[in-house]
């Protein structure tokens, strides 16, 4: 059943210029402004964090968009209070539009006296009152299942189809998607499947966290156009091994797409120097003046899809439609006409 209220969105300070594309999107779709709610997010002279909502939000349907991405603690924080604010201001139904879920990587025990940090995240953040996350390519998808209220998932890969299609045009045939390790393979095969692509495995096999000590290619590279799918990209060491390794064994030249562009560190400079001609990452994390000038990185907008994926949740209407690239092209306007 329709909703009578209209969605309100609300943002921290993870990501503002994510937030006002989002909300110039919906005004876009709405045919009526929708701005965002009037608030301060501030933060005392200790550093604790204070929030104040000058606008009344009693009975409205809310979407808080706020990535918990660096500085992860502080996002989070933001977010918590921003919702407890809100419960306590009397909002109808809370929503956190997390474009990037910080702790995703640590989802499981992978050696005894570690913590499943996902987990403790995901009940602060049901605890703290929100009744519904928005997110974008989870790490790991069973990190819905450590939520007890609906988390809806949505995929780059369909923005990637669009996008791969647009810029390879004239040679599709000579594409082969690659999967950066074998944990990844899912995510590199719905790519290579949506553009009719083949699938390269580079196996890895590490020492210790950060460092990469072997690296072997699954499959026939030789002749071909590779690109690289991965949703983090985070120090950028084993993104760029991987496209030198996959260069040695005959390939004509790597690009990589991957959903989050942490970029820590010496990412970027990495990155420049190189053999990818292209890295083209997201805007779930807002990018660093760094990663904006690099002449190899390229940022696709996420904004049309979570405009449309808010007000579907709004409406009551199907967000799973969001998952197909047909779904995509009228939202993602002229960008990839020629596709």
């Amino acid at each position: 059943m329709p909703a009578m209220t209209e969605p309100k969105l609300i943002a921290g300070n993870a990501n503002r210029p994510l937030a006002n594309s989002i909300a110039r999107r919906m005004s876009m779709h709405r045919g009526m402004s929708v701005g965002l709610v009037d608030a301060r997010v501030e933060r005392f002279n200790d550093q604790e964090i204070f929030v104040e909502v000058y606008e009344n939000v009693r009975g409205e349907d809310m979407f808080i968009i706020q990535p918990t991405s660096n500085p992860a603690n502080d996002n989070l924080m933001e977010l918590l209070i921003m919702t407890d604010a809100l419960r306590r201001s009397s909002a109808d139904r809370i929503t956190a539009v997390i474009p990037y879920f910080g702790y995703a990587r640590q989802d499981r025990r992978a050696k005894a006296r570690t913590p499943i940090s996902a987990k403790l995240v995901a009940n602060l953040l049901t605890e703290a009152g929100v009744d519904r996350v928005l997110t974008l390519d989870l790490h790991a998808t069973q990190i819905q299942g450590f939520f007890d209220i609906p988390v809806d998932n949505l995929y780059a890969a369909p923005v990637f189809a669009l996008d791969v299609k647009h810029h390879f045009a004239d040679r599709l045939d000579e594409l082969m998607i690659v999967s950066p390790d074998v944990g990844g393979v899912g995510r590199a095969r719905e790519l290579a499947q949506r553009i009719g692509a083949p699938l390269a495995i580079v196996d890895k096999r590490r020492e210790k966290p950060g460092e990469v000590a072997e690296m072997t290619v699954i499959g026939d590279v030789t002749g071909k156009t590779c690109i690289i799918v991965d949703d983090i990209c985070d120090t950028a060491g084993t993104l760029c091994k991987a496209a030198s390794v996959l260069i040695e064994n005959g390939a004509t030249e790597v690009h990589a797409y991957i959903t989050h562009g942490v970029l820590s560190g010496p990412a970027v400079e990495r990155i420049e120097n190189s053999v990818m001609k292209t890295l083209v990452i997201t805007d779930s994390i807002e990018a660093a003046p760094p990663a904006k000038a690099a002449r190899n990185i390229r940022i696709v907008p996420t904004a049309p899809m979570f405009a449309q994926a808010i007000l579907n949740i709004w409406n009551g209407t199907s967000v799973s439609s969001l998952f197909e690239t047909d779904t995509l092209v009228p939202i993602y306007e002229g960008m990839y006409s020629r596709v």
